[in-house]
């Protein structure tokens, strides 16, 4: 019988592999949109990570949620440190949420409010995000804005306190398949997943349409 981390991750790898080929995207790490660009993907991820972080200390001892509440994933201080070195000490002045991000950031909101399940499948698709593919954007960004490796704009990228990341994700996913739910659930959490990636989706194609290649 296929574990529900595996379940989860082949139900939404068509997705993932949606999201990751974005037109923004591919821009992005082709080096072939400028820091500007960045900046404003940078702050878009502050309005998600600001709804997934700020309900955490409601949902500790929830016994689906709460053992997904790890301090170390946190990434909301080292966003805000990249923040104030993109646009500066007033970064959040001038902090807007494309239509888009609002939507996706609200949709967190109301699971970590209402649904721990449903916060489980955002907490899944952002955090095993970051640790795997968000190293290959830390990389780009460092070399193509020429930030300092590790420092000041990718901090977001750098899980100082997570030594083994790939030790760290096999221990995240017997977790999950470890987690206290029934089979109707599972389902309803792998489709909320799938919903995750879509809204995330739809965050690139906001950006995509904000920066547009000239041709």
């Amino acid at each position: 019988m296929e574990s529900f981390s595996s379940l989860i991750r082949s139900a939404s790898h068509e997705q993932h592999r949606e999201a990751e080929t974005s037109t923004f995207m591919t821009d992005l790490l082709g080096g072939r949109l400028g820091v500007e660009a960045y900046a404003r993907y940078t702050e878009q991820l502050w309005f998600v990570y600001e709804a997934l972080e700020s309900a955490a200390g409601r949902l500790t001892s929830d016994p689906v949620a709460g053992p997904f509440v790890r301090p170390e994933l946190f990434r909301l201080p080292a966003l805000e440190r990249d923040l104030a070195h993109l646009r500066g000490p007033g970064w959040r002045a001038t902090l807007s949420a494309l239509p888009a991000t609002r939507a996706y950031a609200d949709r967190v909101r109301e699971c970590a409010e209402r649904w721990p399940g449903g916060y489980v499948a955002h907490h899944y698709t952002r955090y095993l995000g970051d640790l795997s593919g968000g190293q290959i954007i830390r990389g780009t960004a460092e070399r193509t804005w020429g930030f300092a490796k590790k420092g000041d704009g990718v901090r977001f990228y750098v899980f100082e306190a997570i030594a083994n990341p790939a030790a760290y994700k096999r221990g995240y996913r017997e977790l999950l398949d470890s987690t206290a739910v029934d089979d109707l659930e599972k389902q309803r959490i792998v489709g909320e997943c799938e919903r995750a990636f879509a809204l995330n989706t739809g965050v690139f194609r906001a950006l995509g349409e904000e920066f547009p290649l000239s041709a």
